[in-house]
C-alpha cells in the first residue's frame, strides 16, 4: 500500500488474541502488523498510513546500518569487525579446533575444511571469551578512573545480548553484550558508564543524563553511532 509520503509499504500481518494492534519494523522481516482476529484489512492500512511517518524513518535507517552478527555467513575471506577494526576469516585445516587472531586476520582451525559450516559457531564462541577478559579489565578502569562518584554495582556480567547494549538491574547487576568486543572501545565505554550511571538514577530523565553527561560529555554522539550497527 502507498503511505501519505506515496512510499509504498510492504507488510505482513499475524493475527492472535492480542487486544490491540502493534506494528514492528526490523531489518530482517521488514514490516510487521500483529493484530487481533477479525480485524479488517482497511482497519490496518488506515493505521500503517497514520505511522507511515515512523515506519518509513525505521526503514531508511536499516538501510545504512551495519550488521555485526554474520556468524550464518562465516567462511573464507569474508570480513568481520573485531575492536572496531576489519579483519578477514581465514579457514585451516588443522588437527586440532581453533580461533586466532593474526594480525588483519582471524584463522579459524578445522580438522576438515568441509566442516565450514561450523566456523561461525566457532567463531561466535570466541568473541564472548574474548570479550570476559576485555570487558572485565575496562570495567575495573572506568570504576577506579571515576571512583569518586561512588559507584558500586553489585555484580558484573558478559553476556551475548541480541537486543540491548547492555542493562543494570533494579538490585544493581550490570551485564554488557558480549557484542560491543566487534566494536571500537569507545562503545564499550560508553555503555558501561551509561550503565553506571543508573545505580544513581533508575530511568532515563534529567538527573540521569545530568550525571551521564559529566561522565561521558560525548554520550549523544555515542548514542547515534550504535544505532546504525544491528545483530
Amino acid at each position: 500500500m502507498k503511505s501519505k509520503e506515496n512510499q509504498i509499504i510492504d507488510y505482513k500481518i499475524v493475527y492472535s488474541r492480542r487486544r490491540s494492534i502493534g506494528i514492528s519494523v526490523s531489518p530482517e522481516s521488514g514490516v510487521t502488523v500483529r493484530a487481533p482476529y477479525r480485524t479488517s484489512i482497511k482497519t490496518i492500512d488506515n493505521l500503517i498510513i497514520s505511522k507511515s511517518a515512523w515506519i518509513i524513518k525505521h526503514l531508511e535507517n536499516y538501510k545504512s546500518a551495519v550488521r555485526i552478527n554474520n556468524y550464518k555467513i562465516y567462511t573464507e575471506g569474508v570480513p568481520v569487525l573485531f575492536r572496531g577494526k576489519e579483519h578477514q576469516i581465514r579457514i585451516i585445516e588443522s588437527k586440532t579446533y581453533f580461533v586466532k587472531l593474526n594480525e588483519n586476520f582471524i584463522e579459524i582451525g578445522l580438522r576438515n575444511i568441509e566442516e565450514g559450516k561450523n566456523a561461525g559457531l566457532m567463531l561466535e564462541k570466541w568473541f564472548r571469551v574474548i570479550a570476559e577478559g576485555i570487558f572485565r579489565k575496562k570495567f575495573e578502569e572506568v570504576l577506579l578512573r571515576f571512583r569518586n562518584y561512588n559507584f558500586a554495582p553489585a555484580e558484573f556480567v558478559v553476556r551475548a545480548l541480541k537486543r540491548r547494549w547492555g542493562s543494570c538491574s533494579s538490585k544493581g547487576k550490570i551485564t554488557i553484550s558480549s557484542e560491543l568486543v566487534k566494536l571500537d572501545d569507545i562503545y564499550l565505554e560508553y555503555v558501561i558508564l551509561h550503565e553506571l550511571c543508573h545505580l544513581r538514577h533508575h530511568n532515563h530523565g534529567k538527573e540521569f543524563y545530568k550525571i551521564l553527561s559529566e561522565v561521558f560529555p560525548d554520550w549523544k554522539q555515542r548514542r547515534s553511532e550504535l544505532k546504525k550497527f544491528i545483530r
